[in-house]
């Protein structure tokens, strides 16, 4: 194995007929929308043609763990990439979502040997949303679909 850098190389390329799963809430849809064109975007840059990628979608990001863990079982995909959006609000909501989201997803990967990529953002507002889907800090949907990809690599490589 090959030592790697912090960042996945442009030359990062998904391993042949390997099938990915986005999970995507309808929460926060328009952001969440753009985070999927970014993860699209991004496995297409990396070889992973259109039909390699399956979008399901869900209402909200407590939903994601549960259809995560389906379809990791399933035994189809290399890796599932789960994408939301929670807005901090004037309750303590927003905390038990994002947290719980966030470890159900570990837990599905760590139960399944199938990578779980997080890419559910938790904002304190709107712009900060904005700013993470294409804006100021990129796109995390491109960003996680990159490390599925490099994940899926990975485990390939190390199973021999």
């Amino acid at each position: 194995m090959s030592d790697q850098s912090a960042t996945p190389s442009t030359d990062l390329r998904s391993p042949s007929g390997a099938r990915y799963a986005v999970v995507a809430s309808r929460w926060n849809g328009e952001i969440v929308d753009e985070l999927v064109s970014g993860a699209h975007r991004a496995f297409a840059a990396h070889g992973v043609s259109d039909d390699g990628v399956d979008v399901v979608r869900v209402p909200g990001a407590w939903e994601l763990p549960l259809v995560a863990k389906r379809l990791a079982a399933s035994g189809r995909y290399a890796a599932i990439v789960a994408l939301g959006c929670v807005v901090r609000g004037e309750t303590r909501h927003y905390e038990h979502v994002a947290d719980e989201c966030a470890h159900g997803l570990m837990r599905i990967a760590l139960d399944t040997d199938v990578p779980v990529l997080n890419g559910v953002l938790a904002v304190e507002d709107e712009a900060d949303a904005w700013a993470r889907a294409g804006g100021a800090h990129g796109n995390k949907g491109a960003d996680v679909a990159l490390a599925a990809i490099e994940m899926a690599t990975l485990l390939q490589e190390i199973s021999g």
